[in-house]
């Protein structure tokens, strides 16, 4: 299993008290004195703002609903040695450790309920505020006032997994390499929204990671919905070529949620270039100086996606990126109202694409715009939103588009370096 249940098999009774009760509770008790700690658990002081970005970013790895009370809670630990505070979201499947400095006056770890400290810390004036253990409660301090909140056991919070390194030495499966970060927030971001949100079909909801050999090596992103396919090719620098070479690369399916909140952090990191890129048979892990993120990987065999590419095509087209945008914005602004389809017709004769709408009751729209085309005239159309959000991604002044009949993939790439392409399923239209 990815993780275990609590070994005693409590559950942690105040964990199911509503905020309003805790909150209530809080004003009924007398309040310990500032900054102490007189039972001699956890103590530390903090900035308001580092403390309230710290339970943002770990409380999104918490679900709304846990599998079990107690992963309602953040873990916090203080280490007066370190002089750090490490904060833990987990809900069985994705795991956020976050750490930060603190004045550390005590060392100690406990669970509190995310929802309400987070809450709580997130209104407080900007300042210091101090986080201090009494029996099972914690005194929140700060310019504002006092506030009490009950606390959980730390050991009723199930451990986050660890991918073993050393098992790679001794001939096991685990497997390390450090990646730059820019190239994985730009494999990330030029596939993840193809990504499947279908629960059903869970092997699609997820990105699929594999390294490809070459001078350098080249990570390779693939994400489909069954309608759609995106793939993305980025060189990192730095992994031995015989890595790639040997197939000790990644190659598996990490789930959208989790890479979602990789891109979030990476996107908001200073400090760091690279990020090492932890795992083994069921999960991976990103490590950063002091930010750790843990996810199980998606069972299943990903599809054999390289055979949908068309070998060749009957037509290509080239097109000015924004302006294409710009037009399937105004004539998308109709389709909405007819399930986000729009017509494509192309014309060889006056190399212009004429995109067209028609919403009985509402209206219609439609735009002419220049293209270079080679091959027969067609009429074919897309879902306006699976068009639009690949675009987005291009980053290109020119756009290519490669299609052979009305029903069959039709596949659009960015004009440049840039090693991407985009699989759309065109929308079957019917006669009137």
């Amino acid at each position: 299993m990815f993780a275990s249940a609590p070994r005693d098999g409590r559950s942690g009774t105040s964990l199911g008290v509503r905020e309003t009760e805790l909150l209530d509770e809080a004003q009924e008790q007398p309040f310990a004195a500032a900054g102490g700690s007189p039972t001699g658990g956890l103590c530390f002081t903090c900035e308001q703002a580092k403390l309230s970005q710290q339970l943002a970013t770990v409380g999104r790895a918490i679900a709304s609903r846990p599998a079990l009370p107690i992963l309602a809670n953040v873990l916090v630990e203080a280490s007066a040695e370190r002089q750090q505070v490490a904060l833990t979201g987990f809900d069985l499947s994705l795991g956020i450790r976050s750490e930060f400095e603190a004045e550390v006056k005590a060392s100690g770890r406990l669970a509190l309920p995310v929802k309400l400290f987070g809450n709580i810390v997130s209104r407080l004036p900007s300042g210091s505020v101090t986080v201090s253990q009494v029996q099972e409660r914690v005194i929140l301090t700060s310019a504002a006032g006092q506030y009490q909140l009950r606390s959980a056991a730390a050991e009723e919070y199930p451990t986050l997994p660890e991918v073993v390194i050393p098992a790679a030495i001794e001939g096991g499966a685990a497997r390390a390499l450090e990646v730059p970060i820019e190239s994985l927030l730009q494999g990330i971001g030029q596939t993840l929204f193809a990504a499947s949100s279908d629960e059903t079909k869970q092997v699609l909801t997820g990105v699929h990671v594999k390294l490809l050999p070459g001078e350098p090596p080249q990570l390779e992103f693939a994400a489909t919905d069954g309608h759609r396919l995106a793939i993305a090719q980025v060189e990192v620098e730095g992994i031995p070529v015989e890595v790639a070479r040997e197939g000790r690369g990644p190659d598996f399916t990490i789930p959208a949620r989790t890479l979602r909140e990789v891109e979030r952090i990476l996107s908001a990191q200073t400090g760091a270039s690279k990020v090492e890129l932890r795992f083994d048979q069921s999960q991976v892990q990103f490590v950063l100086p002091q930010q750790r993120i843990t996810s199980r990987l998606l069972e299943g065999q990903y599809p054999d996606y390289n055979r949908l590419l068309p070998r060749q095509f009957e037509r290509q087209v080239t097109l000015e990126r924004r302006p294409l945008m710009e037009s399937l914005e105004r004539v998308g602004v109709f389709a909405a109202q007819r399930n986000d389809i729009i017509k494509f017709s192309l014309s060889a004769a006056t190399q212009t694409l004429r995109i067209s709408t028609e919403a009985p009751d509402v209206g219609s729209g439609e735009e002419l715009l220049p293209v270079q085309m080679s091959g027969p005239d067609l009429e074919v159309a897309f879902n306006v939103r699976y068009l639009l959000e690949a675009l987005r991604v291009f980053h290109t002044q020119q756009v290519s588009l490669e299609l052979n009949g009305a029903t069959q993939p039709a596949v659009w790439k960015p004009l440049g370096a840039v090693r991407l392409c985009y699989l759309v399923m065109p929308v079957q239209l019917r006669a009137t």
